[in-house]
């Protein structure tokens, strides 16, 4: 057994990218997978559905078409992408944040799901009695909403970043394969197998990226239970 846990330096430099990309993926989608979870719940006009199926786009594309679509956009000669280059110095393609940007695409619609159905089962006589007392609209959404929203937010949280974790093909089309700056678990598992003597590493990587989830997986159901019962008592 001794073989699972003797990883090397390039191994460890996986781990810890996967780790980095997942987690800002899921932190730089927070705010706009609470607001469009909320607008999409309580929301009323044109165009609705619409926006729902943007929203979900990416769960039944292929994800190598996502790639390929933020490649275009965002990449050095896309317009968001030479704008943002050229007016702010980030670049997304071929670099870690390009994979963090992808993951978080594809992660986006479970957390806006998770969120959205959270916010759908609040008591909405709750938010108008805050109101009725005086309280403005932020500070109800703030005292009132959120917290009893919040394990699905941790919910959503969790399932984007273990999305992220797994993320393949729209983050290989999109950054590549860069040993050290684009390769992530996945990526990794992928490029071991197709090299002679590579199936002991994959099979390491694998054996990671299973832990990694469940234990993800794990801290969601719990984390999702304390905010509830914290909801419950407040």
């Amino acid at each position: 057994m001794d073989w699972l846990l003797d990883l090397t330096p390039d191994e460890w430099s996986t781990i810890r990218l996967s780790v980095k990309v997942a987690t800002w993926a899921m932190l730089a989608s927070l705010p706009l997978g609470i607001g469009v979870g909320l607008l999409l719940a309580r929301g009323n006009f044109w165009g609705k559905s619409l926006l729902n199926g943007i929203v979900h786009l990416p769960l039944v594309m292929p994800p190598v078409v996502t790639g390929y679509l933020l490649l275009l956009g965002f990449g050095k000669r896309g317009p968001i992408g030479a704008f943002l280059a050229e007016n702010f110095g980030i670049v997304f393609s071929f670099r870690w944040t390009g994979a963090a940007l992808a993951c978080a695409v594809m992660g986006f619609p479970l957390m806006v799901r998770a969120i959205r159905l959270s916010i759908e089962a609040v008591d909405r006589r709750l938010e108008f009695a805050a109101g009725t007392l005086g309280a403005s609209a932020p500070w109800v959404f703030v005292t009132i909403t959120l917290p009893l929203i919040l394990p699905g937010v941790i919910a959503g949280m969790i399932l984007s970043f273990a999305k992220a974790m797994g993320e393949f093909g729209a983050t290989i089309t999109f950054v590549s394969n860069i040993p050290g700056e684009t390769q992530t678990l996945p990526s990794a598992i992928y490029t071991l197998t197709q090299v002679p003597g590579g199936d002991a590493g994959a099979l390491r990587l694998t054996l990671i990226s299973i832990a990694i989830a469940m234990a993800a997986l794990l801290a969601s159901e719990v984390l999702a239970r304390r905010a509830a019962k914290q909801a419950g008592s407040a």
